[in-house]
């Protein structure tokens, strides 16, 4: 079988054995009854565990949407007018509203980029601010001790609203829902210590019940208090295949269950070598971001197996912290003690990969420098056809293997 995967802007090919290849997992087939607007329009009309927005807001409300930065692919210009509809039929005007991108840890924006992800309507009506542009204020503390610092406009508005795309994420089991305000509109600090609870073994990908991050999370956006949400699930080129709106809390786990039919993927059994790719450019254009294609595939393959990680990762690392984690560690484990002991973000990504580290060998496939590559406790390669024939080596003729070219977005399950 000839097996294809992404890499900058062209094609790592290998063959395999038919007989060897347990599966290659792509998006499952559906139909997708509606798209783009479309699909918010319906989910706005068609709440779920709520009313129509239009019947939950009343004049004189001050209103904030808060919505993604530009680091997230939800097309939030697809998604704010039909919003912005429902608040005005409800009877608030545009001067009472302001759309607040959520940053979390992340850089400000220019305002061209403002103006690109509210869209030029929106952007003109109604006000377009970062999440630090008003300060903070506290609200509380979970029971975990996670400080409730939130956006001073987002604190003190009368209703919030909460918009987000829905995937998989590797620690706090899927984005969206309460997610657009712990970590989208907290404080460093705040964030800080939420995340610490990463290297818990419940908390990975696709688990919400008993996850103590997504719990924590879920706690902390309680407190604050958010009044409606539209959560968006997207096609592996980030068009808006389903939209979910209401309760924040019943619409989440509808647009998660809807993620789950399109994204998870069953495996017959776990492999001695996955083989996984984030697809391509622009997703593979450090290691930073292939990370999440790495994470994924850690639950398809075998305790002692072996991993080849394919992306160009032609800018290096992508994260000074992340850089400087990886290459002061002097062993996996030495990451994971680190994350637990002192949370930094950038570090809590290179932990991650030591969590991976310590259940599977990794061959890296880029253009990284090869001292670099063994120096983060990987084996370095040029080729997957190269990668592959030194796993065979390690593992036999007859080793199993689970493909996954969009690791980025499946999830393999049992």
């Amino acid at each position: 079988m000839k097996l294809d995967f992404g890499y900058d802007n062209t094609i790592q090919t290998v063959e395999v054995p038919d007989e060897n290849v347990l599966k290659v997992l792509m998006s499952n087939e559906m139909v997708h009854e509606r798209r783009g607007a479309e699909a918010v329009r319906h989910a706005l009309e068609n709440p779920i565990g709520a009313r129509r927005l239009k019947d939950m807001v009343r004049p004189g409300m001050k209103v904030a949407i808060v919505t993604s930065d530009i680091s997230r692919p939800l097309p939030s210009f697809d998604v704010l007018p039909d919003v912005l509809a429902e608040l005005n039929n409800g009877g608030v005007p545009d001067r009472d509203i302001t759309v607040v991108f959520a940053l979390g840890s992340h850089r400000n924006h220019t305002e061209e980029e403002k103006r690109h992800l509210a869209g030029e309507e929106v952007y003109s009506r109604v006000r377009c601010e970062d999440s630090n542009e008003t300060g903070f204020t506290h609200m509380g503390d979970t029971k975990a001790g996670t400080p409730v610092d939130i956006c001073t406009r987002v604190a003190e508005a009368d209703f919030k609203i909460c918009l987000g795309n829905v995937e998989f994420h590797y620690f706090a089991g899927y984005s969206g829902g309460y997610k657009a305000i712990m970590p989208g509109c907290s404080t460093v600090e705040a964030i800080q210590k939420n995340h610490t609870k990463m290297v818990s073994d419940d908390a990975h990908a696709g688990k919400l019940s008993g996850n103590p991050v997504r719990e924590d999370i879920e706690e902390a956006g309680c407190i604050c208090g958010v009044d409606y949400i539209v959560n968006a699930v997207l096609s592996e080129h980030k068009e808006i295949v389903y939209a979910s709106a209401g309760d924040v809390i019943e619409a989440h786990r509808d647009a998660c269950a809807y993620l789950d039919k399109m994204y998870r993927c069953k495996i017959p059994a776990r492999a001695d070598i996955v083989i996984v790719s984030q697809g391509g450019a622009p997703k593979d254009a450090n290691l930073y971001q292939v990370q999440k294609a790495l994470d994924n595939s850690k639950h398809a393959v075998k305790d002692g197996g072996t991993i080849i990680l394919v992306g160009c990762c032609r800018e290096g690392f992508g994260s000074k912290k992340f850089e400087d984690w990886l290459m002061a560690a002097d062993s996996p484990h030495s990451m994971i003690e680190r994350i637990g002991e002192h949370f930094e973000l950038g570090g809590h990504k290179a932990a991650a990969i030591g969590m991976v580290q310590e259940k599977a060998d990794i061959y890296l496939v880029s253009e990284m420098p090869e001292d670099t590559v063994r120096s983060i406790f990987m084996t370095p390669f040029k080729s997957v056809e190269e990668a592959y024939e030194a796993a065979v080596k390690k593992y036999g003729e007859g080793a199993s293997v689970i493909a996954m070219p969009f690791g980025g977005a499946t999830l393999p399950c049992m």
